[in-house]
């Protein structure tokens, strides 16, 4: 899945909670200095700021398949080699990094194996790769009151929860198929804090991902349910919403 929308929408909308995992998933590789490092599907670049803080910009490159956000990506972190292209075809040497991270991107990729493989492809013998999704399939993700009051309003709807890599042990499994060895399975966890209903809803209105997209395919009366199911189960603001991401890490 490519996304289509400005680099500010996503910040708004994934970003509050991909920018709390980010040192999460460096620390997992780990990601320390002089490495050189790939930041696969990197979005606006919310690992990849963690990353350059680490490393500085020279040692990192990223690649995601939307324009809008290899064009964020450029601007926000100059000095760092951001490409256009999917995982499964990674514009990059054989061996060319010492670590490879995938930070909630298995899920959407056209061909999660031959993603992984690539990523085993372009990292070093002994490096690493790394990849987190969140946990959709048990309801302990960012978005799962949302998807709950989804399927209430609509019991047919298809949410996140059957990807690739939402379910426990899956994100070890494509390592293993790619050949990695050491595979340690592990789960990632933040938690955000909204300071107001409207806070938490306004950005699932901006066509983010399938939750944004299904919010923009319901007419105004369904949306206006869709919202109203969504703040029953929220309780009084501020309110905290936890998010679990499993996360596996292999050596190439």
């Amino acid at each position: 899945m490519s996304f289509t929308v400005e680099a500010g929408a996503y910040d708004r909308f994934m970003g509050r909670y991909s920018t709390l995992l980010a040192p999460l998933m460096a620390d997992l590789a780990p990601v320390t200095a002089p490495q050189r490092v790939l930041d696969v599907g990197c979005g606006p670049g919310a690992l990849t700021a963690e990353l350059v803080q680490r490393l500085g910009p020279g040692s990192v490159s990223a690649v995601d398949p939307s324009e809008p956000f290899v064009s964020a990506a450029r601007e926000r972190y100059p000095g760092v080699d951001v490409q256009r292209a999917p995982a499964e075809h990674l514009p990059f040497a054989d061996h060319a990094f010492d670590a490879t991270l995938a930070q909630l991107v298995v899920h959407f990729m056209a061909d999660p194996a031959a993603g992984i493989a690539e990523m085993a492809r372009v990292t070093r013998r002994g490096g690493v790769v790394v990849a987190c999704v969140w946990d959709h399939a048990d309801g302990l993700g960012p978005l799962s009151r949302f998807w709950e009051a989804a399927r209430e309003l609509n019991p047919d709807v298809r949410d996140e929860s059957q990807l690739v890599g939402t379910r426990p042990g899956e994100l070890a499994e494509l390592l293993d198929a790619a050949g990695l060895h050491g595979i340690e399975a592990t789960s990632l966890s933040v938690s955000v804090e909204h300071p107001s209903f409207e806070d938490w809803w306004e950005p699932f209105t901006l066509g983010v991902g399938p939750a944004g997209a299904y919010t923009a395919s319901l007419d105004a009366r369904r949306q206006s349910q869709l919202r109203e199911l969504c703040r029953e189960r929220m309780s009084g603001a501020p309110f905290v919403v936890p998010a679990k991401a499993w996360a596996a890490r292999g050596v190439v």
